[in-house]
């Protein structure tokens, strides 16, 4: 690999020297002051840097927390004139990859930059894989709606942390555990476990053995070995709370002082025990109104959601109907060793129709259960079991009442369902979807804008 390395030094001899002795296997950059840096950081973007410690405009360890923060994947090695150990110790806190003293000896910065080198490699191959691991756990993440596409920025920043708690909210169906699988495997901690953990299948009496696991003899009927909770089988990766609303009291005593501290007492154990993990928890439930109620913790409510990822249900971002429902049409044929060309006119209509209670998982289901039935070449919505049902969400009425309604929302959304629908049936082609609706190009193009299509 040719990487690119920024020489900062105030020392002109250095920066030259350094320069024609490096030259020939990298790509080198220099500047004379940390304020110099800085401006050129976001257009150079080094692989490796050699940064000293002792500029004259800005510290060094400044710069260093500058570097950490725009290119936080560059491999910084800190040069000093004396080795100040407290110094040196801060900068290796701070994210250095290494350090060399005045005079440098050009044999041992060579094999600390082909070990910052090697490092460099290590991290962009690890990298390639979350890319890899997220695209094979995976598949049914496809956002084609504003909607879906601010959730996938949000999870994209999320999971750069390996440990902030994250709360996602959603109907059932909308694809709750699929956002937890994207942080976890977006996350630093992707090589280790995704444990997940219904809340609600596990009886309310079981749930903190369950979770944090029991000594031996803990109770009647405890094994002799005890056992190893959930909790601690994620340890490295992230635990996923599901159904996070059914938690009983007591465990969420629990659950809350493991979030704050990090540590837990297996059930009949005075031995204290350390896991590091991400929690992800998931609800359909409102635990705002819950906790209204007194039947959820305010302060674990308010630790669980550092961060809030609400996912829009299907009827809610129509535009993902289509491109998951051609999805699911072509796993599920070559499953079942079909070749479909695509979906008929008429089922694209019933799809867009559909009111999807049930989500993303109930036209996961359908589109399996036509795939399997129907013949080919194309689907069609007597495959999909949809014809006389479908009821577009903008035909139904909004009764007036003495609260009066908000016209122009109601206006909007209805426009947005049938230029959302035209569009999609007219794969994507202006002029026909105009003349499905009994418009002009112009004014169909200009209401698309205004509508954010």
């Amino acid at each position: 690999m040719n990487y690119s390395l920024l020489i900062i030094d105030d020392e002109e001899s250095i920066r030259d020297s350094l320069s024609m002795a490096l030259g020939r296997h990298y790509t080198v950059s220099s500047c004379a002051s940390g304020k110099e840096a800085l401006e050129e950081l976001p257009l150079l973007a080094p692989d490796l840097v050699l940064l000293d410690i002792g500029l004259p405009d800005i510290s060094g360890l400044e710069v260093l927390d500058h570097i950490r923060r725009q290119s936080p994947h560059a491999a910084v090695i800190m040069i000093t004139a004396f080795e100040d150990l407290d110094t040196v110790i801060s900068a290796m806190k701070r994210g250095a990859f290494d350090y060399l003293l005045k005079p440098l000896r050009m044999d041992t910065l060579k094999l600390c930059l082909e070990r910052a080198g090697s490092s460099i490699r290590l991290g962009k191959e690890i990298r390639l894989l979350q890319d890899k691991a997220l695209r094979e756990q995976i598949p049914f993440f496809i956002a084609e709606s504003e909607a879906l596409t601010d959730v996938v920025q949000t999870v994209a920043k999320v999971a750069v942390s390996p440990d902030t708690p994250v709360l996602v909210e959603g109907d059932t169906g909308t694809g709750k555990e699929l956002i937890a699988s994207a942080i976890h495997y977006r996350s630093p901690n992707f090589r280790g476990p995704l444990v997940t953990v219904n809340c609600a299948a596990i009886p309310a009496e079981l749930i903190e053995s369950e979770l944090f696991g029991y000594a031996p003899g803990a109770f009647s009927g405890a094994g002799k070995k005890g056992k190893t909770g959930l909790v601690e089988e994620a340890a490295g990766g992230t635990l996923f709370l599901d159904e996070i609303g059914e938690l009983p009291g007591s465990a969420q005593a629990k659950l809350l002082r493991f979030l704050q501290e990090g540590e837990f007492y297996a059930l009949g154990s005075t031995a204290k025990r350390t896991v590091r993990t991400r929690v992800v928890a998931a609800t359909n439930r409102d635990l705002e109104e819950m906790i209204r109620a007194g039947g959820f913790r305010q302060d674990l409510f308010y630790r669980l959601a550092v961060v809030r990822i609400r996912v829009p249900s299907l009827a809610r971002r129509k535009e993902d109907i289509l491109p998951l429902a051609r999805l699911f049409l072509h796993q599920y044929g070559e499953k079942f060793g079909k070749k479909f060309n695509d979906l008929t006119q008429t089922a694209r209509a019933a799809l867009l129709g559909h009111p999807w209670t049930g989500n993303v998982r109930e036209l996961r289901n359908i589109m399996e259960r036509a795939t399997l039935m129907a013949c080919g070449p194309d689907l069609d919505a007597t495959d999909l079991g949809l014809t006389g049902e479908c009821t577009p969400e903008a035909e139904k009425r909004t009764a007036l009442t003495t609260d009066g309604v908000d016209l122009p929302t109601l206006l909007q959304d209805f426009e947005h369902t049938y230029y959302t629908q035209a569009l999609a049936l007219a794969d994507g082609n202006e002029s026909q979807a105009a003349r499905l609706l009994g418009i002009s190009r112009d004014t169909f193009r200009y209401r698309r804008g205004k509508l954010g299509l």
